[in-house]
């Protein structure tokens, strides 16, 4: 089983789940994501929790950092993301979507800011593919606020994710020879604006078990929905998972 065929919100999680652990957190969860793609199964796929928080560079699930700056209010870090967004052939039953092309995993490099106030934080992300993959760009902002009873914390959170016309292009995009041989019309995807919410929850077993439920649901844009690989005009994906912090 390949445990990263998920989509491009899922790139960012980990910092949503994790960014309280400290210094060193392990456990164990599982994403529930929607495939976005014609034929393709809603899956569940155990992941390893992994976050360590220092004060020159962390590591959250699949995203590591080293700080530029950091404080109780700001912290502003070079980051480098995995990136589990991907199409295969093999996980469709689309007759027609199995004469494409796949699309792979990539890594992603870029900066992470997030600003922290009584009103609320702000989190963002701007990240650009560096394996020469889709070499396209997302830039992720999220408004949350947290709220605190006692041992639970319950933090909304509302924001957008924008993706690149390369980015769209290499996971929703039909090129011509494509359409030749699968006969679905070819399709040049631009960049995007997917805005969506997302809910994070955790609760403090003790003083060093945790309980975390995360999810989110993105409308995904016209760009995304007209493409001919896709049926769907929206995607949820939920990540749920129990973590030791030492």
């Amino acid at each position: 089983m390949n445990y990263f065929k998920v989509s491009a919100f899922a790139l960012f999680l980990p910092a949503s789940m994790l960014a309280q652990a400290n210094p060193l957190t392990l456990g164990a969860s599982v994403i529930y994501s929607q495939n976005p793609y014609k034929g393709g199964d809603e899956r569940y796929y155990p992941f390893p929790v992994i976050s360590y928080e220092g004060e020159s560079f962390y590591v959250r699930g699949i995203q590591a950092g080293y700080y530029l700056w950091k404080d109780n209010e700001n912290q502003l870090a070079l980051s480098i993301l995995g990136s589990p967004q991907n199409f295969n052939t093999d996980d469709t039953d689309n007759k027609q979507l199995k004469q494409l092309d796949n699309r792979h995993m990539t890594m992603m490099a870029g900066v992470t800011y997030r600003h922290n106030a009584e009103w609320g934080s702000v989190r963002t992300v701007l990240a650009g593919d560096v394996l020469d993959n889709s070499n396209g760009f997302l830039w992720d902002l999220t408004y949350l606020y947290r709220f605190q009873f006692g041992k639970f914390s319950l933090t909304p959170g509302i924001g957008a994710l924008w993706s690149s016309d390369n980015q769209n292009d290499y996971y929703y995009g039909v090129s011509k020879s494509e359409s030749r041989r699968s006969g679905l019309s070819s399709y040049q995807a631009d960049s995007s604006w997917n805005p969506y919410l997302e809910l994070t929850a955790t609760y403090s077993l003790n003083q060093n078990w945790t309980a975390s439920a995360y999810g989110r649901y993105a409308r995904l844009s016209d760009e995304i929905q007209d493409s001919p690989m896709v049926d769907r005009k929206s995607e949820t994906t939920v990540w749920t998972g129990i973590s030791y912090t030492f």
